[in-house]
């Protein structure tokens, strides 16, 4: 409990803020948490501090980063973050809201065929995927595979993975539990290639079709030595509803020798798709003496003992051949002596009504519009199914059934033999959406709903705000086949360095253009009189002090003049009684101006008239 007591709440990272346990394994605790910066729930797989310092567990645990990391598919849990720091060993991962799929099995007990064949059709498409990029999961179990309530299965635990050009995880004993599904191969201790995961896969499928394991014992040693050496009992004798062509897909995935069983997960894909088309259908096996199928696995032994006596009641058919002989030709002597008209009325007749058989021919991978033409419609009636398959060119035969090579009874025009082709439309088109100047996250949601493949890239953007869609490549409006991957380019905000504007007023030139330290540049500079700064130190700048500017900018400057000086006003005289003397006002010639004298109601009063002078 102390682990639970001491991370739950906590924020590790400055990131997942931890809310609750989820669960607890044998290496690691699961938390629930919150990724603050992606806003989503996510789970945390921490390892447990009385194994963190161990060598081989944290190597598993690096493993299981490394192996998904690899891996982009709906049916396998996604990792978003890894961290190894001292003790603290945990990997984020998108939070599954469900139950493994072993909980689920003992809560129900054997599972419906429909359920079956979908869970198995989902792991081991997962499996195909791993498959392709190298990746080889070696612990398939129902205790990894997580079951979600809409009926999606996401496949989990890459910890003892075997990856591409890198050292092996060896199992343990820590994982010894996994001997219930192991391959002979694995237990034995021998090499291992993508078949090993399909023989789990068969014990998975065993397990869900019948409510128990294939091989159960004390000890496991004991159930080791049994997936070497001792055969399954058969599905059908547990539970005898099961039908026959499950059975024979869980027997031929659980050959000991590997050579005989699926070769591949698509292989195993294509025999339960079948089957979930026809329920009721029984595979041929490669022993077949016509039509059986040379890839496919050796499905039940017991298969080929019902062809054995088959056989044998061939042998003694022919062995009545004289007595027959003998009989047709006392019967043609007969006809002879009746009569050449009666006989050959009675062939004419026999013809007409008997069926004869025929052998389907082969028809996949041929143009359909060529099939058409080579099928008699006197004899066979074509039932298509368009599907979308990006590995067969379009309008050519996928599949058939039946399956070239087997044989039908047929009547003319009365009794036809129906063959149902699955003809490709090539590779689904999907038209790119245009996503621009929307959130990424929910660009990226939607486009994966579509069937996009999405691969997220951030870019720096003067016009795009942060966290938005700048383009996707292809770009919008084109055509694409379905899957595609989709490049999502988004803003990750502005490239331009901006550096924090320093206070300039109140420095000398000098001291600013030091204090800038190279960020910005010397704008204009003007001058102008200032009461409060001294004079040769600036008194304002342009771009204020305090906020944020472009690397380089130019700061406009105003440096004090001082003070505006004070000019005294001009003396004056004044007279013996303290008057103020006015200067007398002379004009252009330097003759003086007598102002006009006005009475007392503002009237100008007209100078007197000079006197005249006596002689």
């Amino acid at each position: 409990m102390d682990i639970m007591d001491r991370y739950v709440g906590k924020l590790l990272d400055k990131r997942y803020h931890i809310t609750k346990v989820l669960g607890v394994g044998g290496m690691a605790v699961v938390f629930e948490a919150q990724d603050i910066v992606m806003n989503r729930k996510v789970a945390v797989k921490m390892l447990k501090d009385e194994i963190a310092g161990d060598e081989q567990s944290v190597r598993r645990f690096i493993n299981e980063s490394r192996a998904v990391s690899m891996l982009s598919h709906p049916n396998i849990v996604k990792i978003f973050d890894v961290s190894v720091k001292g003790n603290l060993k945990y990997i984020v991962m998108e939070r599954v809201e469900g139950i493994t799929l072993k909980s689920y099995m003992q809560k129900k007990g054997a599972l419906s065929t429909e359920e079956v064949l979908c869970y198995s059709e989902q792991v081991l498409s997962a499996l195909q995927h791993a498959h392709i990029k190298g990746i080889i999961h070696r612990d398939i179990k129902p205790q990894n595979i997580l079951l979600l309530r809409n009926g999606k299965v996401k496949v989990t635990d890459f910890g003892i993975a075997k990856l591409p050009n890198t050292e092996t995880v060896s199992i343990d004993e820590k994982a010894i539990g996994t001997v219930y599904y192991i391959s002979p191969e694995q237990a034995s201790g021998k090499g291992i290639d993508q078949r090993s995961d399909l023989y789990s896969a068969g014990v998975l499928m065993y397990e869900m079709a019948t409510g128990t394991l294939p091989f159960n014992a004390d000890t496991p040693v004991s159930v080791a030595l049994m997936q070497v050496k001792e055969q399954p009992k058969p599905p059908t004798e547990i539970k005898p509803d099961i039908p026959r062509g499950l059975e024979q897909i869980i027997l031929g995935a659980m050959e000991k020798n590997p050579d005989r069983r699926f070769q591949s997960a698509d292989q195993m894909l294509k025999y339960i798709a079948r089957l979930k088309t026809n329920p009721g259908y029984v595979f041929k096996t490669r022993t077949s003496a016509a039509g059986g199928d040379p890839s496919a696995p050796a499905l039940l032994d017991h298969d080929m003992k019902k062809k054995s006596k088959m056989k044998s009641r061939r042998r003694q058919s022919r062995s009545m051949f004289p007595i027959i002989l003998g009989v047709t030709m006392a019967f043609g002597i007969v006809l002879i002596a009746s009569g050449i008209t009666i006989l050959d009325a009675v062939l004419k007749n026999s013809n007409e009504n008997t069926p004869t058989t025929i052998e389907i021919p082969s028809l996949v991978g041929d143009p359909y519009e060529e099939v058409i033409s080579r099928l008699d419609t006197a004899i066979y009636k074509v039932v298509v199914e368009p599907v979308y398959d990006a590995g067969h060119p379009e309008n050519t035969v996928i599949s058939q059934d039946p399956e070239a090579g087997e044989k039908r009874k047929v009547l003319k025009n009365k009794q036809f033999c129906t063959i149902t082709l699955t003809i490709s439309k090539g590779a689904e088109k999907l038209l790119v959406p245009d996503y621009t100047i929307l959130e990424y996250r929910s660009v990226q949601l939607a486009a994966e709903k579509l069937g996009f493949r999405c691969e997220m890239r951030g870019v720096a953007s003067e016009t795009v705000d942060l966290g938005y869609v700048i383009s996707t490549e292809p770009a919008a409006r084109s055509e694409v086949e379905y899957g595609s991957t989709l490049i999502i380019y988004y803003s990750t905000g502005s490239s331009v360095k901006k550096v924090d504007v320093p206070v300039l007023t109140g420095l000398t030139p000098i001291e600013a253009y030091a204090k800038m330290n190279g960020n910005f540049k010397v704008g204009a500079v003007s001058y102008d009189y200032s009461d409060t700064v001294p004079a040769g130190r600036i008194s304002s700048q342009s771009v204020p002090s305090g906020t944020q500017a472009i690397k380089g900018t130019s700061i406009n400057f105003v440096i004090s003049k001082g003070p505006l000086p004070v000019t005294d006003p001009p003396s004056s005289e004044t007279d013996s009684s303290g008057q103020i003397i006015t200067p007398p006002v002379t004009d252009s010639s330097g003759q003086i101006i007598t102002p006009p004298v006005t009475d007392s109601g503002g009237q100008i009063t007209p100078p007197p008239e000079p006197t005249p002078s006596q002689p």
